[in-house]
């Protein structure tokens, strides 16, 4: 849970995993669907599944027993790399091997004053062997937690704590800024600029030092340090997604949810009906291409034009910015689902919380529930008479207005 999630994040999660499996049996008796309900809003939700294809593992293959050394961890176990595998062996087994995650990076980088991307091969395999020189070979857990700790509350991204780090003394980065201080210093008053030390690197092309294409920053100070390559660019992805509606046996909303194949993003998860568009598809198309995209569930065609545009819903992924543009339609009450390849089912929204869907598509029915909320007070502050009630082709909620066709059709007898 802690690979790419901060802790106090997980906390709640992880309270709530152990209490409903607190054994790797029952973990490995677990099904995906229930790893996914308890994983979601997690994020990064192949970790979970992971996560308990290597409990099955352990339970049907190693006969219960967990491996106890860094390289058996991540040989044998799906979802456990380098950075997991030394930190299950030190901290739960007692092995004397180092750990190398984002707060680590920052410490090592700066007490050596290394300069390079710090996710190229030459600078990882560099860190992994100063992890592995320093731990302490009496207490490896300990220390560690200790420097994984000292990254995340001392040496910060931005604005660490140097005056108060406990190795400040062996911090190559901040002698470094001293240095950098003396030397601006010198300038300023035309003195000549001092003899380099027979320790700094300066040799041209080291694989450790920034390239000379990237100047010091006086203003930075030790946050020169780690330096990462620019981040690509997520790719934009726009997806279609409707909300299909209608009413219970005791009258409250029910949505339909169809489940996301066992592979890929959000594998497993519940959503919306949903249809990725190319990009700069016009309104119209997309419309058509949802509709069609449709009948799939409501085994009947669907009107383009009855699909209520409700706006677009936004969610950032690692890699992925994504834009739902979201549509709503209501259905009847006794609406048969047509057969279709995506498990599909009808839940209350208590039912939808519960279930295994991603944190985007909770954005999305609260997008739904929020335009239905505006058009439901809209509709109670209009002047009508009392019990009089709004009726028109693609009104989604109580109180919405009618559309200038419906209005302008001839009253049908009572």
């Amino acid at each position: 849970m802690l690979q790419q999630t901060q802790v106090a994040t997980v906390i709640d999660y992880y309270n709530r995993w152990m209490q409903k499996w607190p054994t790797l049996q029952a973990l490995a008796q677990a099904s995906l669907e229930e790893v996914n309900e308890l994983w979601a809003g997690l994020g990064y939700y192949s970790r979970g599944k992971r996560l308990q294809e290597a409990a099955r593992k352990v339970v049907s293959e190693l006969a219960g027993r967990m491996p106890r050394t860094a390289e058996d961890l991540q040989k044998l176990l799906p979802g456990v790399g380098r950075y997991t595998a030394g930190a299950i062996a030190s901290i739960s087994y007692g092995q004397a091997t180092g750990v190398v995650d984002g707060n680590v990076i920052r410490v090592l980088c700066r007490l050596r004053c290394i300069g390079a991307d710090s996710s190229s091969p030459a600078v990882v395999d560099r860190l992994w062997d100063m992890a592995n020189a320093l731990v302490d070979r009496s207490r490896p857990g300990d220390f560690n937690q200790a420097l994984m700790e000292l990254g995340a509350t001392v040496c910060v991204p931005k604005a660490p704590l140097c005056g108060e780090c406990p190795v400040k003394q062996h911090c190559r980065a901040r002698s470094r800024v001293e240095k950098e201080l003396a030397f601006a210093s010198q300038k300023l008053f035309g003195k000549p600029a001092p003899v380099p030390d027979v320790e700094d690197c300066g040799v041209g092309g080291c694989p450790l030092c920034p390239p000379a294409a990237e100047p010091w920053d006086s203003s930075l100070g030790v946050t020169n340090f780690p330096r990462k390559a620019a981040k690509k660019q997520p790719r934009a992805v726009r997806t279609a997604t409707c909300v299909l509606e209608r009413r219970g046996c005791h009258g409250a909303p029910e949505y339909l949810i169809v489940q996301r194949p066992s592979s890929g993003l959000l594998a497993g998860l519940w959503e919306f009906p949903s249809l990725t568009l190319a990009q700069d598809l016009q309104e119209e198309k997309q419309r058509e291409a949802l509709a069609d995209h449709l009948q799939a569930w409501t085994g009947r065609p669907v009107a383009a034009r009855s699909l209520r545009l409700i706006g677009e819903v936004i969610h950032i992924f690692s890699h992925i910015h994504q834009t739902y543009v979201v549509y709503s339609l209501p259905l009847d009450g006794d609406v048969t689902l047509g057969p279709a390849l995506s498990p599909s089912r009808w839940v209350t929204e208590e039912e939808f919380h519960a279930s295994a869907v991603s944190t985007a598509m909770k954005k999305v029915l609260k997008a739904h529930e929020k335009q239905c909320g505006k058009e439901s007070s809209a509709g109670k502050g209009s002047k009508r008479k009392r019990g009089t009630k709004t009726q028109g082709a693609g009104s989604t909620c109580p109180g919405t207005q009618l559309s200038l066709r419906a209005f302008l059709q001839a009253p049908t007898a009572p």
